[in-house]
């Protein structure tokens, strides 16, 4: 294990977000890239390279970044984001995005170190 994961393991959050568009995920993305450090993210491919993305990637570091608040955007529908990470930094990415969109359900699953929320976004 490197010295950088272990640094991480408990402020880093992978945030994947499903059942949108690619303008839907950019948003949310753009939210949380506002608050947070973004530490690593799946670059979505041009359009017409084909395939269309179903899941859209990105590791947003809870303990940096710029902690700006911005308006939230309006999503076209609704976004499943599955959060996974420390309880706290999944916890506080949570409360971020309830902040600026209608958490229409949330799950959670606990593990010794790691914790998972399925949330479900839509706009306000």
């Amino acid at each position: 294990m490197s010295d950088v994961y272990d640094l991480h393991i408990d402020t880093d959050v992978t945030v994947q977000l499903s059942d949108c568009g690619r303008e839907d995920a950019r948003a949310v993305f753009e939210v949380l890239d506002h608050y947070y450090r973004l530490e690593d993210a799946e670059a979505p491919a041009p359009e017409g390279a084909g395939p269309v993305a179903t899941v859209w990637m990105a590791t947003f570091d809870t303990s940096g970044g710029q902690r700006e608040e911005v308006a939230p955007p309006r999503l076209a529908g609704k976004v499943g984001a599955l959060l996974t990470g420390g309880y706290q930094a999944v916890g506080e990415v949570e409360r971020v995005l309830a902040a600026g969109f209608a958490i229409e359900s949330a799950q959670a699953v606990s593990g010794d170190q790691e914790t998972e929320a399925r949330l479900l976004l839509a706009s306000r």
